[in-house]
């Protein structure tokens, strides 16, 4: 077995945090190679802190080593330190399992969950040995690959991969490795078996997009005419993968138990995949409809061997909106009672002060809008057997799913921290996105949570979103000190934190069209807000660097004119975009500059109707009527039912594949003032289709 150890391991001491690239965490493999198996390299463009927790990385990661014909392998971006190192040494990037060369690999694939480490890609790709352009590969390069939300537009990165996964990867994983594996075979046999029969015959795959075999034309102005494809095998639009019952894939088993400090150092598990709540910024909601959820017994089940197996004392039940989980007050009970063990989260600790760390630890992205959802962070029970003061966290919980039965099961518990995201400061603001609880949802969550014990809150806040307003901005203000005055009849001294960021308009959303706002005008916000904060005790505000949202929107929504770009600010040492201490604006502006495209085209700018998208080839299963349709009804101020309980709404993600919404409970959860069948706390239009009065 070759290893790049002996090389590495004298550096190690002059790096930071050595024990993020030696390895050997419980749960890790060592699998045996062959020249017949496909050699996959999982790698996560962030430091090891940040990318080990990621479930879709681990999930694959055991998937690949259960089958005959494939061994999977991880690896991190190496911290600049390294980077340095291993260049000046010579030495290549590695896998931290067997801490093999990544070119012993035959697969090196991402999981890219932000827009800001795209240049981290091009950096380890480099690193590898590897030409960073995917035309310039021969046969015996590395096959470059990539999945995550990000790659719903992958375009702005589409000359550097080799193929990209849309949708869930469980299931597409094994047929990527069968067509490489048939490959490889053909090329034993005959050396002069091409590269392009390989990608070829990956276009074939449902769900892999091949974006060297599609040609984009754009007219002298630079406007994108069209995507086309270049071979008959590649399919004229790429359709996204969908699992279509979770209870099939009981993952991970064997969840990684890190050596260091990891941001989301729990056991988690997903109880449900996908969300039909509607939000029209949330773009991780509409790419993973429809909604799936796991039996609550495999919950319970995966729970306590989990926490057996990990001596976690912490567990997480993971999705975009835990508290829809059907029956899920009798599962929280189960746990927190000691009927099963279960385990919450404490704050991630702090690595470093990174741009985007609300990101959530599922993968989804959290600076499209999303956020990190809301957390309920909570003492539990025991199971037999096992250690005391278990704790139990319930990431995305809504304020309108907030309830008095939740609150009940946990009032013994130790508390920490509280998270709800109302998202927008105003009612209008919140029926424009259709995030439809009322200031009354959040005022008696937040009270329920007071009276239970909880001291400190956190709110999180977008601004910049469709037809905001000063007042609707203001309004985060006025919410945040009403939070504390409830607040003051159970405590002396409670205190709320304010988390605000820019909205960053994502494909496959209803806002897709929208023009985000610039960056003087999300930092002139920003400045409302200390204005309007400065003198509350008890309220704390925090932001997003609106210089950091304006990057990551020329990604977001950009094309393949983009690819020289990043490249250009790789080459000029752009790398760890996403962590506020290597950020650096005027590389991305020179970037745009030296290559004849603006800010104001990229991300200002609102999209019609008509215009071609530069993902319009892609499909996360939505109709584009559907989506423009609710864009229409964001400018109307009308807000959708969740379709769980609903009639259907024909958006495309159920009926075009066939599937169907798969939660064991016909009855929406308790509380709450959309998709409930619970009167809201204030009236609301739902339904009505009318014309769009402008945008604004």
């Amino acid at each position: 077995m070759s290893s790049v150890w002996p090389r590495l391991e004298p550096i190690l001491p002059r790096v930071q945090k050595p024990a993020r690239y030696i390895g050997g965490e419980d749960g890790s493999q060592t699998p045996e190679h062959h020249p017949a198996k496909v050699a996959w390299l999982l790698g996560y463009p962030d430091t090891y802190e940040i990318g080990l927790p990621n479930q879709g990385l681990q999930i694959l990661y055991e998937i690949l080593n259960e089958r005959r014909d494939a061994v999977a392998e991880r690896t991190y971006a190496p911290w600049t330190d390294l980077q340095a190192e291993l260049r000046a040494h010579d030495v290549p990037l590695f896998s931290v399992d067997s801490h093999r060369p990544a070119s012993d690999f035959d697969v090196f694939a991402f999981n890219l969950s932000a827009e800001l480490t795209y240049t981290n890609l091009l950096d380890m790709v480099d690193l590898a040995g590897c030409p960073v352009v995917a035309a310039e590969r021969t046969t015996d390069d590395l096959f470059i690959g990539a999945g995550g939300h990000c790659t719903y537009n992958p375009e702005p990165i589409a000359a550097f991969l080799d193929f990209v996964v849309l949708g869930d990867g469980e299931e597409v994983v094994g047929e990527i490795t069968e067509v490489l594996a048939a490959w490889k075979a053909a090329r034993a046999a005959d050396e002069t078996v091409p590269r392009r029969d390989a990608l070829v015959a990956l276009a074939g795959v449902t769900g892999v997009y091949v974006p060297g075999l599609y040609e984009a034309e754009h007219a002298p102005d630079g406007t994108l005419l069209a995507t086309r494809r270049t071979h008959p095998a590649a399919p004229e639009v790429v359709e996204k993968r969908t699992i279509a019952d979770l209870a099939q894939w009981p993952y991970p088993r064997n969840q990684l138990v890190p050596l260091t400090e990891v941001v989301h150092d729990r056991l988690n598990v997903e109880v449900f995949r996908g969300c039909t709540r509607g939000c029209r910024f949330c773009q991780a909601g509409m790419i993973t409809r429809p909604v799936r959820e796991r039996p609550a017994d495999q919950v319970r089940t995966m729970v306590e061997r989990g926490l057996r197996r990990t001596g976690y004392d912490e567990v997480a039940l993971t999705s975009l909106s835990t508290a829809d989980f059907s029956g899920i007050e009798t599962v929280v009970s189960g746990i927190v009672n000691g009927d099963a063990p279960g385990a919450a989260s404490v704050p991630p600790p702090v690595v470093s002060e990174r741009i985007d760390s609300e990101s959530p630890s599922d993968g989804s992205p959290g600076r499209d809008g999303v956020g990190p959802g809301s957390t309920l962070d909570c003492g539990a029970g025991l199971g037999p057997g096992l250690a005391s003061d278990i704790s139990v966290s319930l990431p995305s919980l809504r304020v309108d799913a907030f309830t008095v039965g939740i609150a009940a099961e946990i009032q013994r518990a130790r508390r920490t921290g509280l998270t709800f995201a109302p998202e927008g400061g105003t009612w209008r603001m919140r029926q424009v996105i259709n995030k439809l609880i009322s200031d009354d949802d959040l005022y008696g969550a937040v009270q329920s949570a007071y009276s239970q014990g909880w001291r400190r809150m956190k709110l999180y806040f977008m601004i910049g979103l469709p037809t905001e307003t000063d007042e609707d901005t203001l309004g985060i203000a006025t919410l945040a000190r009403e939070v504390v005055k409830i607040g003051r009849k159970y405590h002396k001294n409670p205190s709320v934190t304010v988390s605000v960021g820019g909205f960053v308009p994502k494909p496959f959303t209803p806002f897709q069209w929208f023009g985000q706002n610039t960056r003087e005008e999300l930092t002139r916000k920003v400045g409302l807000l200390r204005d309007a904060t400065r003198r509350d005790g008890g309220v704390q505000l925090k932001w997003h660097d609106p210089r950091a949202t304006t990057v990551e929107g020329i990604m977001a929504r950009g094309d393949r004119r983009l690819a020289p770009v990043i490249e250009d600010v790789w080459r000029h040492g752009g790398t760890f975009q996403e962590w506020s201490e290597h950020f650096d604006l005027q590389l991305w502006t020179d970037a745009l500059e030296r290559n004849g495209l603006s800010v104001e085209e990229l991300v200002y700018r609102h999209r019609t109707e008509d215009e071609v998208l530069a993902w319009g080839h892609l499909s996360a299963g939505l109709h584009h009527d559907f989506l423009w349709q609710d864009w229409r009804d964001a400018l109307n101020e009308v807000g959708l039912e969740d379709c769980r309980w609903t009639p259907c709404y024909d958006c495309g993600a159920c009926t075009g594949y066939g599937i169907e919404h798969v939660v064991a409970n016909a009855q929406p959860p308790a509380g709450g003032s959309q998709g409930t069948g619970r009167s809201p706390a204030v009236p609301v239009t739902l339904g009505r289709r009318a014309e769009p009065a402008g945008v604004a």
